[in-house]
């Protein structure tokens, strides 16, 4: 991993300089393993920033919520914010940059490369413990990873615990970055992009209906993957309508030209069009950061609904979210030499 007191240094003179009203990092956490995200004000807080394998958080989602609370702030600092980015969190943030939603004058990218490393899946580590309490997280020399806990430590292979994302990553670095920390390692030892999808494909129809009617047949509709996911900033979401209040004097036609397109209930059917209809609103802007899997209270495996659709779109449109800000995005692009060729 990268020697996090320099990003502490660059994080300190950019407070110090007052070139930034914030950085955006991590620190230890107080419940639990993982690191918490913090905004740091001043350069003494600097010296609580953290780098490991527990920083799993997509930093871009409090971009995202950040913008929100400048829009309703009356005297609110304009300078712009620093930002602790790796690469899925600089791709995020690329996409933001392609949709106008935040401009590239607003962030300064501490960008930082998870070399050969990644972060940590809570849930594999756990079952690799046994029971036992990680206290502490981190790459040795050989590359495995080693966790402290009560009674001693213990040494597991990476490939056992990283996040599924991280074994499939093929840009463990930030593409955009104002200040770049760490080697952009292009060859990782884990596996290809698009495995589990590879692998899910190969099942028949059948099969893999019957496995999403199981998964979305669990699901409790918490909504915690469209609020963890930092595409998902709309003021509106289709789901739940907040801006259209019915009340004594509204009238029917009103009533009828809102559509509710997705009932509230968690039933499978229900669960089924909520996901179906977040899927494809993601097509071609999902980073593949694999958050709305992490934060699942019922480990439905939503990164792999979303890789399917990435893998789809490199596919047929040879195109990657989040690799370029000039670039148009997937939907507000067109090519005349576009074959149709998957239109069945």
């Amino acid at each position: 991993m990268v020697p996090v007191d320099d990003i502490r240094a660059r994080a300190r003179d950019l407070l110090q300089s007052g070139k930034v009203r914030a950085v955006l990092g991590y620190r230890r956490g107080t419940a639990g393993l993982l690191a918490e995200p913090a905004f740091m004000t001043t350069a003494e807080e600097t010296a609580a920033l953290v780098l490991d394998p527990t920083c799993v958080e997509n930093l871009a989602l409090y971009l995202v919520n950040e913008k929100k609370r400048m829009k309703h702030a009356r005297q609110s600092d304009r300078r712009p914010l620093g930002i602790v980015a790796k690469g899925c969190d600089s791709r995020a943030i690329t996409v933001l940059l392609q949709e106008n939603h935040i401009r590239r004058d607003e962030v300064v990218v501490l960008g930082v490369s998870c070399e050969a490393g990644g972060m940590v899946d809570t849930r594999k580590l756990n079952k690799a413990l046994r029971g036992k309490v990680a206290t502490q997280v981190r790459f040795d020399s050989e590359g495995d990873i080693n966790v402290s806990h009560l009674g001693g430590s213990t040494t597991l292979p990476a490939r056992d615990v990283l996040a599924n994302r991280c074994l499939e990553c093929a840009r463990a670095y930030p593409l955009d970055a104002d200040f770049l920390f760490g080697e952009k390692v292009e060859e990782r030892p884990y596996g290809p992009r698009f495995t589990a999808v590879a692998a899910f494909a190969e099942t028949s129809r059948e099969e893999r209906s019957a496995f999403w009617d199981a998964h979305f047949e669990r699901c409790i509709r918490c909504y915690a993957c469209r609020a963890v996911c930092p595409m998902c900033y709309c003021d509106e979401c289709v789901v739940d309508s907040t801006s259209f209040i019915v009340g004594p004097t509204t009238t029917a036609d009103e009533k009828a030209d809102r559509v509710r397109w997705i009932n509230r209930s968690a039933t499978r059917s229900e669960n089924a069009m909520y996901h179906m209809v977040r899927a494809m609103h993601l097509a071609g802007r999902c980073t593949d950061c694999g958050e709305c899997e992490r934060v699942c209270p019922v480990n439905i495996p939503l990164r792999l609904l979303n890789t399917m659709l990435e893998r789809e779109a490199l596919e047929m449109f040879q195109y990657t979210p989040g690799l370029d800000a000039e670039q148009p995005s997937l939907i507000s692009s067109f090519r005349d030499g576009d074959p149709n060729d998957f239109v069945r």
